[in-house]
C-alpha cells in the first residue's frame, strides 16, 4: 500500500453570586481596582441587534455591581485620544459595518497598543472589514450564520476568569457565527462549537467561539455569543462577560492553558487484530517512528487503545493513516479501560492526518473504525495524543 499525501484536517474535534436580574456580582478584590471604568460602543452601520439595549442595561448592572462606571455611546466623536484615556476598557456591543473614520481608527489602534482594552461582541466581527488592523483585534471576522439553535458550546480552559463557572459543556440557544478564518493560530481558545449538536456549522470540529489575546501592549477578548435578548439576563453569559471586561483589563491573572505534550509515546497498546502474516503490531503506531505502522485484519470493526499510564488532561488526538483507512471511525476515552465516552466521532474519514481536538480526562484513548474506505483493514503510521 502506498502512503497518502497528509491533509491537514483540524478537527474537533472566589464565590460567584447572583445579582437581581441574574447578574453576576463579583467579589471585591485588589486586582480588580484597576477596573474604575467601560465604554460601551454600539453604533451600527447595517444590521442592528434587538438586543442592544439589553446588552447595554447588564453592562451597567455589572458595573455597580462590581465597582466600575459604565459609559454608552453611539457616536463614533468619542473616539479621540483624550477621551479613551479615561477607560480601561471599550466594550464593543453588536457593532456593524463600518463605524469609525480614519482619525478614529488610528485613535483607537494608539488606545489598544498602548494598553486598553477591547471586547468584542458577538456582531463585533462584522465590523470594519476594510480595517485589517481591526479583524486582528478582534481576531476574526464573520462570515455565515445559521437559524439560531440549540447548540452545544465545549468550554477548553476552565481557568480562566470569563469561563471557570461554565461546565465542561454549556447548552445554550444562540445565533451561532461562522467565520472567516479560524483564530486559533493567533489567539488563546476559551471555548469552541460543537459542530455535531447544530445544523449550518463550517469550520468542522475546531470552531473557536470565544478567545482573548494581547494586542501590542493592550488585551483584547471576544465572544461570538450574544445574539439573544435573554442572553443578557442569562447569569452564565453575563459572568462570562464580565470574566472578559476584566481580562481585557487586565483586572485578572490570566494565563494560557500550558504547552501540550505527547502523551502516547511508547506507551502500552492493545489491538482488536493485526494484519495476518506481518509484523504490523500495535505498538508501531506510538514508536515516534513514521516508517512503521499499525494494520489490522481486513474486517469491520477493528480497534486500538493506548495506556497513557495515568490520568490525563487530553486535548488532541491526532490520526495519521497508511492509505488503508477509516471512513467512519469513533474516538473514545476512559478512566478504567471499562467505561467509554465518545469525544469524536465521523462517517466522513478521508484519510491523510486527522487533527482531533478533544476536551477529556482519560488514561485511555481507543479509536475505533466502523467502516474500512478500502477492502484493506485499518493502518496507521501513528496514534499521537496531546495534552498534558
Amino acid at each position: 500500500m502506498n502512503e497518502l499525501s497528509r491533509r491537514a484536517v483540524l478537527r474537533g474535534i472566589g464565590a460567584i453570586g447572583i445579582g437581581a436580574g441574574g447578574l453576576a456580582m463579583f467579589p471585591s478584590v485588589a486586582a480588580a481596582a484597576t477596573l474604575t471604568r467601560v465604554l460601551v460602543f454600539s453604533k451600527t452601520a447595517g444590521f442592528r441587534h434587538d438586543s442592544i439595549p439589553a446588552g447595554i442595561a447588564a453592562i451597567r448592572t455589572l458595573g455597580s455591581q462590581n465597582g466600575f462606571t459604565v459609559d454608552a455611546t453611539e457616536d463614533a466623536a468619542a473616539f479621540t485620544t483624550a477621551n479613551l484615556a479615561q477607560y480601561q476598557v471599550v466594550v464593543w456591543l453588536s457593532t456593524t459595518g463600518d463605524v469609525l473614520n480614519a482619525a478614529q481608527q488610528t485613535a483607537f489602534e494608539s488606545y489598544v497598543n498602548g494598553g486598553g482594552g477591547y471586547v468584542g461582541v458577538h456582531a463585533a466581527a462584522d465590523t470594519e472589514y476594510d480595517w485589517a488592523w481591526y479583524g486582528g483585534c478582534c481576531g476574526a471576522y464573520f462570515s455565515s450564520h445559521p437559524a439560531q439553535q440549540q447548540a452545544t458550546v465545549v468550554v477548553e480552559d476552565r481557568t480562566s476568569d470569563s469561563t471557570a463557572h461554565l461546565p465542561a459543556t454549556w447548552s445554550r440557544f444562540d445565533e451561532l457565527y461562522n467565520y472567516r478564518t479560524n483564530p486559533r493560530p493567533n489567539v488563546h481558545v476559551l471555548m469552541r462549537l460543537d459542530e455535531s449538536s447544530y445544523s449550518g456549522g463550517t469550520m468542522g470540529s475546531d470552531h473557536p467561539i470565544t478567545w482573548w489575546h494581547d494586542v501590542g501592549s493592550g488585551r483584547a477578548w471576544y465572544t461570538g455569543l450574544g445574539h439573544t435578548i435573554e442572553s443578557y439576563s442569562d447569569p452564565l453569559f453575563t459572568r462570562m462577560l464580565l470574566g472578559g471586561i476584566r481580562i481585557a483589563a487586565k483586572a485578572t491573572t490570566t494565563t494560557p492553558p500550558p504547552t501540550d505534550i505527547e502523551l502516547a509515546r511508547g506507551r502500552p497498546v492493545t489491538v482488536s487484530s493485526v494484519e495476518s502474516g506481518t509484523a504490523h503490531n500495535g505498538a508501531n503506531a506510538v514508536d515516534g517512528n513514521s516508517g512503521t505502522r499499525w494494520s489490522s485484519a481486513f474486517a469491520d470493526p477493528q480497534w486500538i487503545s493506548v495506556d497513557l499510564g495515568s490520568t490525563r488532561q487530553v486535548r488532541r488526538v491526532r490520526l495519521t493513516w497508511e492509505a488503508a483507512y477509516g471512513r467512519a471511525y469513533r474516538v473514545e476515552t476512559s478512566t478504567n479501560n471499562s467505561t467509554w465516552q465518545q469525544v469524536y466521532s465521523t462517517t466522513t474519514g478521508d484519510g491523510g492526518t486527522d487533527d482531533i481536538t478533544v476536551s477529556a480526562s482519560a488514561r485511555y484513548v481507543r479509536v475505533t473504525g466502523t467502516q474500512r474506505a478500502t477492502q484493506w483493514g485499518y493502518s496507521l503510521w501513528e496514534l499521537s495524543v496531546l495534552g498534558t
